[in-house]
């Protein structure tokens, strides 16, 4: 008896297209994310996760699981490489803390389609701080796409800055830990499992593809958005 392949739902021509193409554009943001924390060390990671944390969708997915993997190597540890990514976090979310406390709705709408922000994006983002307070910081930085943005609406809210700054970093550590922790694993395997040597070609390929999928699916998901 033979194991019939799963299919998968296929995509209309236009939506298959426009996945394409957000993909060939975001690998090469992949492969510069790699060659600056295999540059910069520490601090690229630190730098990267600012970034990130800035309201750019700069994809910690691929950021923290190769930084991970060179924990495996020995060149990193694991709970600098998460100290070193929570602390970006919290760099990279003044600037997004400022912009939200400065320059309100009205940034958003001249500014956010620059970044994929839209006005959708913060009434949600506000209808969760108006139910939960100032907790919404920390609970979403354990979520993967909107922990990128939550320090505008934080600043739009004016939550008090200490408070943000803490909560901000113990959110965002579990998540630098645990992506890191998939990486280091995925780089053992990949030294002490030959079946995964075969399957992969380079060592960062799952972790690109994994992270490249997830943020071609969120742009994609918000230009349709803006098109309806």
């Amino acid at each position: 008896m033979t194991d019939t392949p799963l299919s998968t739902p296929a995509l209309d021509p236009a939506t298959a297209a426009a996945m394409s193409l957000t993909e060939r554009i975001l690998a090469p943001v992949a492969a510069w994310i790699i060659a600056v924390i295999s540059g910069s060390g520490y601090l690229g990671i630190a730098l990267l996760m600012a970034i990130e944390s800035a309201c750019i969708p700069l994809p910690s997915e691929i950021i923290m699981p190769f930084s991970g993997y060179l924990v495996s190597t020995g060149r990193f540890d694991l709970w600098l490489v998460a100290t070193a990514g929570a602390i970006g976090c919290n760099l990279g979310s003044i600037v997004a803390y400022e912009a939200g406390k400065r320059g309100g709705r009205p940034f958003v709408e001249r500014w956010g389609k620059y970044v994929l922000l839209n006005l959708h994006d913060l009434d949600r983002a506000e209808a969760f701080f108006a139910r939960w307070g100032s907790i919404t910081v920390l609970v979403c930085r354990l979520l993967p796409l909107v922990r990128s943005f939550i320090a505008f609406p934080a600043g739009v809210a004016r939550m008090p800055l200490v408070r943000f700054h803490i909560y901000t970093f113990v959110g965002s550590w579990p998540w630098c830990f645990a992506l890191a922790w998939v990486g280091m694993k995925l780089g053992n395997a990949w030294h002490t499992d030959p079946r995964l040597s075969h399957i992969m070609h380079k060592a960062d390929a799952a972790v690109i593809a994994i992270g490249v999928i997830g943020v071609a699916w969120f742009v994609w998901h918000q230009l349709r958005k803006r098109r309806a």
